[in-house]
């Protein structure tokens, strides 16, 4: 299938480039040269759906611009996030990670919303991220907008606490031909090629191709995790200017590949659950449309219209098909109110196929969301104090009506000082995992002969997670040389998720008669948690910047008194770590070199226990001449191999972290 893979990627890149003559790709502008309050005042739009600098949003953010891409050495997405304050990344296996914002962290973190351009990858099915297929061309993508916090209000539901926006590059700046090759021993071989231009004076696009093979990483008892993988994509962008008034743009992308997983499996209902190692082919795509309207410099209308379907055989067998649209309308009233409101429809169906060991009953089902939201942002005094008030109101599959209302006020007392705070109410639905799974852990034979079979059954009753969520924050410039990022919050949980004991069965399928002794979802599980996140940016000199973070949070949580679980409290309170810290460098060299370095560490993690880690990263780039560059990169130096999180739900086979290096070059035109 590899070699497969690696012949369609050089044909469509072929027939790609054959297409259409060149135009000179734009070079990437380097953050370097501008200043500190440049890089504060960049714009971000996932704040409150409108655009805004970084300096006046009341929410933790930051940027991941993408001259922070080009010199983070990072080879995929998780890795990039790795530099955000309060983002617990945590590589499973190979082609696994675990990713959350603010604690909870599993392999399907629930309360986190993850876009690309504002189109949702969150899958209803496992209420997660399947981060090994949010994939694309690194080059192409503008930011990454990480907001720590509940984004309810504007996003809806699973903005619980967080949200990640990936936005891409306008096809007007990707014009030329670009490509992209290197290997190393993890990375074996990955390559990308792109080509970008016009036609007519009113229509830019690219098209691109990209495809990668990553080895195996070391298993726990042996030198073969078997989880290595390779993906070949391939997709386009054109955006189109109709009037002065009217834009649309166009994209979209298909995929396939295969990850090696070891699967939980199940010979019969009198055997103990076990690991098989498989093969999990993975394809999908989408295409979206966006158009927008502008009536006048007061008033505008933005309409998002997207279909994706993927399917995969990993745990069950799925494919999913998936219509979003998504209308809003902002406008001026008057001198000193902001206005956005809008629209969204969902439709979801999923068809699957289960195994002894996971079924999902239904098998077959298709849901639907309807949302709407306003948000009013009110200057109180001009240039000074806005206070912004907005809410959601969702109507979801499994619980109805939800209300996600929030407040935010910030104040800018001078140029270089921002405060601000929120409270936000945000909910996490259910999953089908959570309503209809059937999970059978394993049997044996009980006392007197019985077979008897220990399972997990979903509770299609289960209820809304909630949080009410308290924040505050500061930014300021101490110097033209030194920023400062600090934010602070308090949560409060209620209804969430336990696994608590049901009543015992008989059931006669499969065979043979079995007593049946399952558990099921209740919500009876509350608590609270408190943190601290702070970064900032440091010109130690005009050719090298430091860039520090660190995180702390404490999470406690309760059970009601009639609850009998035994685990959810210790999982939830140990799934991340209590520190973490974050120390980039970059530094100018002489003869158009580059160096830069990372350091990550991730204090211990107690519910699975994994021990504490550092991990260093640096690379070297060179800027041969105009339009080629070489890099040579290293990851994960300081030690052969550590472990980074242990999947104790046996969704999947976890291996451990090696040391990697390898080379890539970058040549456009």
């Amino acid at each position: 299938m590899r070699a497969d893979l690696r012949r369609g990627c050089f044909v469509l890149a072929l027939a790609a480039l054959a297409a259409i003559p060149a135009w000179p790709q734009n070079p990437p502008p380097d953050l370097a040269n501008e200043s500190l309050e440049d890089l504060m005042n960049i714009k971000v739009t996932s704040v409150s759906k409108q655009e805004q600098k970084v300096s006046r949003t009341a929410a933790a953010i930051f940027v991941i611009t993408s001259e922070d891409i080009r010199r983070s050495g990072a080879t995929n997405i998780p890795d990039l996030l790795r530099m955000v304050p309060g983002v617990d990344v945590a590589q499973i296996n190979a082609n696994t990670w675990a990713v959350s914002i603010r604690g909870f962290n599993t392999r399907f973190s629930d309360k986190l919303l993850v876009m690309v351009d504002g189109r949702s990858v969150y899958t209803p099915t496992f209420g997660g991220v399947y981060w090994d297929v949010v994939d694309l061309p690194l080059e192409d993508i503008e930011r990454i907008e990480v907001i720590r916090g509940p984004g309810g209000s504007v996003w809806g539901a699973n903005a619980v606490n967080g949200v990640i926006n990936i936005i891409t590059k306008a096809a007007a700046e990707t014009k030329g031909a670009m490509v992209v090759a290197g290997g190393g021993n993890t990375d074996e071989g990955f390559a990308t090629l792109q080509y970008g231009g016009s036609l007519g004076a009113k229509t830019d696009f690219r098209v691109y191709t990209k495809y990668f093979n990553q080895d195996h990483n070391p298993g726990l008892s042996g030198p073969d995790g078997g989880d290595g993988w390779g993906v070949l994509r391939g997709g386009f962008r054109a955006d189109v200017v109709f009037s002065s008034k009217d834009n649309l743009t166009i994209q979209g992308d298909l995929y396939r590949g295969e990850a090696g997983q070891a699967e939980p499996y199940l010979a019969s209902v009198t055997s103990p659950l076990e690991l098989v190692a498989i093969g999990v082919n993975v394809s999908g795509g989408f295409v979206q449309g966006i158009w927008n309207h502008t009536f006048s410099a007061r008033s505008g209308t933005s309409l998002q219209v997207s279909y994706q379907q993927y399917k995969r055989n990993d745990l069950i067998l799925e494919n999913r098909g998936t219509v979003d649209i998504d209308f809003q309308n902002h406008f001026l009233w008057g001198e000193r109110q902001n206005i956005i409101w809008g629209l969204d429809y969902r439709n979801s169906r999923t068809t699957t196929v289960g195994t002894l060991a996971a079924s999902l009953n239904p098998a077959d089902l298709t849901t639907q969301l309807f949302s709407s939201f306003i948000q009013d942002e009110f200057a109180l005094i001009h240039d000074r104090l806005y206070l912004t008030v907005g809410t959601k109101l969702e109507h979801d599959y499994y619980n109805g009506f939800s209300l996600m209302p929030s407040g935010r006020v910030v104040w800018t007392p001078s140029d270089h000082q921002t405060l601000w705070a929120a409270v936000s109410r945000a909910a996490r639905t259910p999953s089908a995992i959570d309503a209809s799974v059937r999970y059978n852990f394993g049997g044996f034979i009980g006392a007197g002969g019985t077979p008897t079979l220990i399972s997990f059954i979903g509770n299609p009753n289960v209820k809304n997670e909630d949080l009410l969520a308290y924040e505050a924050g500061y930014r300021t410039m101490l110097s033209d040389r030194v920023s400062v990022d600090l934010a602070a919050y308090y949560n409060s949980y209620t209804n969430q998720d336990t696994v608590e004991p049901t009543t015992p069965f008989i059931e006669d399928t499969p065979a043979p008669p079995h007593l049946d002794v399952p558990e099921t979802y209740e919500n009876l599980m509350y608590g609270e948690t408190q943190g601290l996140e702070i970064f900032a940016n440091w010109k130690v000199l005009d050719r090298w910047t430091l860039s520090p973070g660190y995180a702390f949070e404490q999470i406690h949580m309760h059970l009601e008194p009639e609850s009998q679980d035994t685990t959810s409290v210790s999982a939830a309170e140990g799934s991340s770590p209590v520190h973490s810290a974050q120390l980039r460098s970059h530094v100018v060299l002489p003869r158009n070199l580059g160096w830069d370095t990372s350091l990550f560490f991730t204090d211990r993690i107690a519910d699975p226990v994994i021990p504490a880690y550092t991990r260093l990263d640096t690379g070297l780039t060179w800027q041969w001449k105009k339009g080629v560059v070489f890099s040579l990169v290293g990851q994960n130096l300081l030690k052969d191999r550590h472990l980074e999180y242990d999947d104790l739900y046996s969704s999947t086979a976890t291996t451990l972290v090696k040391r990697s290096v390898y080379a890539k070059v970058t040549w456009s035109h």
